[in-house]
């Protein structure tokens, strides 16, 4: 069975043009997401408006911090419930995400440092500091908070106009995600495989990243053109899995896949050891999570249950995010019906 990512130019989204054929070209747009997100849950978007620029400086914002001696990034680490800060390589286990233990038992090799949205970024509102936890920008790295924020800023926009597609594909009426999202959490996680270059008799308990799913509503990546991901295909095996030039990869999470009823793919993934022709080289990647509002309910969509048919039990964005992060900073599996953890078991 052949396995592609679909490509797909968003820039009719960019547009404001309210002319009857830029409309078409919006609707042949959601089209393609529908039937990408539906065979697939991993797409690439080109004509996404991110300048180049932007995305130079994010990447090296995360060479300046990655950089840093070991024992300097560690005074920025933060307490496992509030999912921002660094973490060390071997600290995090993503299959744990799902209540799934790695083969080896084992945590994975990544190293990362996680900003987001806080409290003070929602003014007038009155947010639990559990979901919207304040930053520790590192003042070791002058040039890392201006660039990331940067990016940052772009990336929020870009999933604002997804959601519009989004909503289109899925035949919703406008505006039907809106209450859902004006205080979205948001995280940008950066990620180091750190694993030393060069020549390498790789084990195979060696694990970048181990399987997991995401928990929000959708992944904006940003990474290396080298190997490494990896795709979880319909045919129950691991695809390889790269970015094309000036193309950003997104793929689903769990809380889109709940509202879908799996009629849209969380798909599962997992980071190998980057190796090319026998060589372990660097590879660096920044996921945006767009996660939603933390009271915003996670339940059937309009239309997603057939007569009869009973879906997810309502989760709330908050609940979701924590079980699993539970799940990947302190090893506790998440309870309830996880019906992607199991993809993860029966995985080839």
């Amino acid at each position: 069975m052949s396995f592609e990512i679909p490509t797909i130019d968003i820039s009719p989204y960019l547009a404001n043009s309210p002319d009857e054929r830029h409309h078409a070209a919006r609707a042949a747009v959601a089209t393609e997401l529908d039937r990408a997100c539906r065979e697939v849950g991993f797409i690439q978007i080109v004509g996404h408006g991110i300048p180049r620029e932007s995305i130079d400086g994010l990447a090296c914002a995360l060479d300046e911090f990655f950089d840093l001696p070991l024992n300097v990034k560690k005074t920025y680490a933060r307490s496992s419930s509030e999912n921002r800060g660094y973490s060390p390589p071997k600290s995090e286990s993503l299959s744990m995400s799902l209540g799934v233990a790695s083969a080896n038992m084992m945590n994975d090799f990544y190293e990362a440092v996680v900003v987001g949205t806080e409290v003070t970024d929602y003014p007038g509102l009155d947010l639990p500091e559990s979901s919207y936890a304040a930053n520790t920008w590192p003042d070791a790295t002058p040039g890392f908070r201006p660039a990331v924020e940067h990016y940052f800023s772009h990336a929020e926009t870009l999933a604002a106009i997804l959601m519009r597609a989004f909503t289109d594909a899925l035949g919703l009426e406008k505006g039907y995600f809106d209450s859902m999202l004006d205080h979205s959490i948001n995280a940008l996680k950066m990620n180091n495989y750190a694993l030393e270059e060069g020549d390498i008799d790789v084990a195979g308990e060696m694990t970048g990243m181990g399987a997991h799913t995401d928990f929000g509503i959708l992944t904006i990546l940003w990474a290396d053109q080298v190997p490494g991901l990896q795709i979880l295909g319909a045919d129950n095996l691991w695809h390889d899995a790269q970015p094309a030039d000036n193309a950003l990869l997104i793929n689903l999470g769990d809380a889109m896949a709940r509202w879908t009823n799996d009629r849209w793919r969380s798909t599962i993934h997992r980071v190998d050891p980057p190796i090319v022709g026998g060589r372990i080289i660097r590879r660096r990647s920044a996921a945006f999570f767009f996660d939603g509002n933390y009271d915003a309910v996670i339940e059937a969509l309009p239309g997603t249950l057939a007569p009869g048919e009973v879906g997810y039990p309502p989760i709330t964005i908050a609940e979701n995010i924590a079980a699993k992060v539970a799940g990947l900073k302190g090893g506790i599996a998440p309870g309830g019906d996880l019906r992607e953890a199991e993809r993860v078991r029966a995985a080839g």
